[in-house]
């Protein structure tokens, strides 16, 4: 019983969290500030209550709709709100109760960023500055702890992915990615260090070139057509971080056997 009240406690922060999400995505793009002035629609501009901001719960009583205009609210709101939750949740499963509070908060506060930069990239082709240069800071102040692991794993794992995607950048003249994704990798590296910064990459291209090969097939999409890539990078990330180990010694199973 304890264990679920902590789990519940962790699941409604992250919906929080997530609704506070949706809107520093919403106001970088308006350039406003998101941590003064109440929230409004976005169509009619009315300033919204406290029973219209309830994260999930608001969306499915109010059927999708804005209370006053009527105007249909956007599905990013409740999946970005229980993608956060559900994240928090998984993060509290994999550092445990009372082991690492450092660790576990840095990692909630960085998934934090990644939402926005997966969101904000898949709705503008863009990766804000204000979200990349912060994160950075605070992942470069956060392995300040462990020094060693800083010089000898987490800033190489960084400049070698920031190289590599440089590379590909610049041969592509920035057809193929753009220079956002360069930056977002070094900070990628720092999050996850090597190897996970290789099983993240891998996954990145795998999950990118499938899901480009569908678009091509499905949708009449070609080889030209713009595709954001940081969404691809954000997964890679994700997966890399809970089961990145267990990944790579699968693979390292099929050569060494």
């Amino acid at each position: 019983m304890f264990d679920f009240i902590i789990y519940l406690f962790i699941f409604i922060f992250g919906l929080l969290v997530g609704s506070f999400l949706n809107c520093v995505i919403y106001r970088l793009e308006k350039e406003e500030s998101f941590l003064f002035g109440r929230s409004y629609c976005p169509s009619c501009k009315k300033t919204l209550g406290a029973m219209d901001l309830i994260p999930v719960i608001s969306f499915f009583a109010l059927k999708g709709k804005c209370r006053y205009c009527k105007k249909k609210i956007s599905w990013q709101y409740p999946l970005v709100e229980l993608v956060t939750a559900f994240l928090f949740v998984f993060v509290f499963l994999y550092f445990g109760l009372g082991s690492n509070f450092l660790g576990f908060l840095f990692s909630l506060i960085f998934f934090c960023f990644l939402i926005v930069v997966f969101v904000y990239d898949l709705k503008h082709f863009l990766i804000p500055d204000k979200i990349i240069f912060p994160a950075i800071f605070l992942a470069l102040i956060y392995n300040l702890f462990d020094l060693k692991g800083l010089l000898f794993n987490f800033l190489p794992a960084a400049f070698g992915g920031f190289i590599f995607f440089l590379i590909i950048f610049l041969i592509s003249k920035g057809k193929w990615l753009g220079f956002g994704d360069v930056k977002l990798v070094f900070l990628l590296g720092l999050f996850l260090g090597f190897p996970n910064i290789l099983v993240a990459l891998f996954l990145s291209f795998t999950v990118g070139a499938i899901i480009g090969i569908g678009l091509i097939i499905l949708k009449g999409k070609n080889l030209k057509s713009e595709v954001p890539f940081a969404p691809f990078l954000v997964l890679g990330s994700l997966i890399a971080f809970f089961w990145g180990e267990k990944i790579l010694n699968w693979y390292l199973s099929f050569i060494v056997y």
